[in-house]
C-alpha cells in the first residue's frame, strides 16, 4: 500500500503540469487564431500552400541529424562508467525520450534510461547519471548562448530589443553599458556569496542554489574525466548539436520565398525566441511558433509569412519526434518483451 501511496502525488503532479503547460498552448492557439480577420487566415493558408516543401524535408533531416549526434555526445558519458552502448538503441532511447516528454513533462529522461536498461542491460541508477550530467552541460550552454546573444543581437534584432526597452524605460543606457553593469553585477554576487556562503547555507533557497552549482561543477569535472580526446570530441558534438538547430530554422527561411533573403543572424534569434517557447508550453505546442513569428516580424516579415514559418519550423521538428519515436517505441517493445521472458525463465526454480 506505501509504494501505491508514493506513486499516487507524483502521477498526479505529472497530469497537471501536462495541463497546465498544454492549456497554455491551446490558449495562445485560440488567442492567435481568434484575433485573425478571414483574409490573413487566407493568406496564411496560401503561405502554407505556396511553401517549398524540399527545404521543409532538409529541415527534417537536420532535425534527425542533430538527435543523432546528442546521442553519441551521451554515448561518450557512459564510457566512463565501463558502458557502450550501441548507437542504434542510444538513438533510439533519446528519440524515445523525446516523444515521451511530449505526453508528459520530464518523462523523456526515466523513458530512455528505462530503454537502455532493456536493451542493454545499463542500471538505471547509471543512466540517470549520465542524464543529469548532459542535462547540467545543457543547461550551462543554453545560458550561454543567450547571454551572448543578449550582448551581440544582430542588426535589427538589436534595434528592435533597444527600443522594446526604451518604449517601457524613458533612460535607457546603452546595449554595452547593460552587458557591462550585468557582468559586473554577477561578479559582484559570485564574491559575496563566496564570503558568506556558509551563513546562506542556512536558507533552503540557496542551499538549493549551492547544490546546483556544484552540480555544474561536477558535471564539467565529469567531461574532463572523459581524457582529452574524448572531452575534445563531446565539445565537437556541443557546438555541432547547436549549429544545427540554429541551421534548422535557416533551412525553413529557403521554404518561402520572403524570407530567403534572412541570414544565420535571423536564424539565431529564431532559434533563441523559440527556444523561450519550448519552456513556456508542453511541447512547445501555441507558443513556439507565435514567438517564431515575432522574431521574423523584427525582420520586416509579414505575420502571415511568419505564422506559416514557425508552424512549419516546429511541425518539421514534432513530425520528426513523433515518427521516429513511433517506430522506435514498436522496437523498444518488442526487445522488452524478449528481456521480460529471460527474467521469467531465469527465475523459474531448477527441478
Amino acid at each position: 500500500m506505501g509504494k501505491k501511496d508514493d506513486k499516487r502525488p507524483t502521477r498526479w503532479g505529472d497530469v497537471l503540469r501536462l495541463v497546465f503547460f498544454l492549456g497554455i498552448g491551446i490558449f495562445f492557439i485560440y488567442r492567435f487564431l481568434i484575433k485573425l480577420e478571414p483574409e490573413q487566415k487566407a493568406a496564411i493558408w496560401q503561405s502554407f500552400v505556396n511553401a517549398d516543401y524540399a527545404w521543409v524535408a532538409v529541415a527534417m533531416l537536420t532535425c534527425t541529424l542533430s538527435h543523432y549526434i546528442r546521442a553519441l555526445r551521451w554515448r561518450l558519458l557512459f564510457q566512463t562508467i565501463g558502458h557502450t552502448p550501441t548507437r542504434n538503441h542510444i538513438f533510439g532511447s533519446v528519440i524515445v525520450g523525446y516523444l515521451a516528454n511530449l505526453a508528459f513533462p520530464r518523462a523523456g529522461e526515466v523513458v530512455r534510461c528505462a530503454t537502455l536498461r532493456t536493451s542493454e542491460g545499463i542500471p538505471m541508477e547509471k543512466s540517470i547519471g549520465t542524464v543529469v550530467t548532459e542535462r547540467i552541460i545543457d543547461m550551462m550552454v543554453f545560458v550561454l548562448i543567450v547571454a551572448v546573444g543578449m550582448l551581440a543581437m544582430f542588426g535589427q534584432a538589436k534595434d528592435w530589443l533597444y527600443n522594446t526597452l526604451s518604449e517601457r524605460y524613458e533612460h535607457l543606457p546603452s546595449m554595452w553599458t547593460l552587458g557591462i553593469t550585468t557582468v559586473v553585477g554577477i561578479a559582484t554576487l559570485l564574491a559575496a556569496y563566496k564570503l558568506f556562503w556558509k551563513r546562506l547555507l542556512k536558507y533552503s533557497l540557496f542551499k538549493k542554489i549551492d547544490d546546483l552549482v556544484r552540480g555544474m561543477g561536477d558535471g564539467v569535472k565529469s567531461i574532463l574525466h572523459l581524457g582529452a580526446r574524448r572531452t575534445a570530441l563531446f565539445v565537437a558534438y556541443s557546438v555541432v548539436i547547436y549549429s544545427l538547430y540554429i541551421l534548422g530554422g535557416y533551412i525553413i527561411f529557403q521554404a518561402f520565398g520572403a524570407t530567403r533573403g534572412l541570414g544565420l543572424g535571423a536564424a539565431f534569434v529564431v532559434y533563441l525566441f523559440g527556444t523561450v517557447g519550448m519552456t513556456f508550453s508542453q511541447g512547445g505546442i501555441g507558443v513556439y511558433p507565435v514567438l517564431v513569428q515575432v522574431a521574423l516580424e523584427i525582420y520586416g516579415i509579414s505575420m502571415e509569412t511568419g505564422a506559416a514559418c514557425g508552424w512549419l519550423l516546429w511541425g518539421s521538428q514534432q513530425a520528426v519526434i513523433v515518427s521516429l519515436g513511433a517506430v522506435y517505441t514498436v522496437y523498444f517493445s518488442v526487445i522488452k518483451r524478449r528481456y521480460n521472458k529471460k527474467q521469467q525463465i531465469w527465475k523459474k526454480p531448477d527441478v
